[in-house]
C-alpha cells in the first residue's frame, strides 16, 4: 500500500496545482473516490470482491489510516492554502 501511495501523490499534487482554484467540494469528492479505490484494492488483498463502500470497510481502515501512510489530501491542501493566502499562520 505504501508503494501505490507513493506513486499516487505526485499525480494528486500535480493534479491540486492544475485545478487549485476549482470549487473546494471538487476536492472533498476526489478525496473520497481515492480512498474508496484503495480500500477496494485492500479488500481484494483479502480475497473479498467489492468497491470498498460499506461501513464495515471504513472502521477497519478510516481516513487516519491512509494519512497515516502519506496519502496526499486535496482538502487538506486547499485548506493550508487558503490559510496562508489570508496571512493566518
Amino acid at each position: 500500500m505504501e508503494g501505490i501511495i507513493a506513486s499516487l501523490n505526485p499525480l494528486l499534487r500535480s493534479w491540486f496545482g492544475y485545478f487549485q482554484h476549482a470549487h473546494r467540494y471538487t476536492f472533498s469528492s476526489v478525496d473520497g473516490f481515492v480512498r474508496r479505490r484503495l480500500r477496494a484494492i485492500l479488500r481484494r488483498q483479502l480475497h473479498r470482491p467489492g468497491p470498498g463502500r460499506c461501513l464495515r470497510d471504513h472502521t477497519r481502515w478510516p481516513n487516519a489510516f491512509f494519512a497515516d501512510l502519506g496519502l496526499f489530501t486535496m482538502s487538506e491542501a486547499l485548506r493550508l492554502a487558503r490559510q496562508s493566502q489570508c496571512g493566518n499562520n
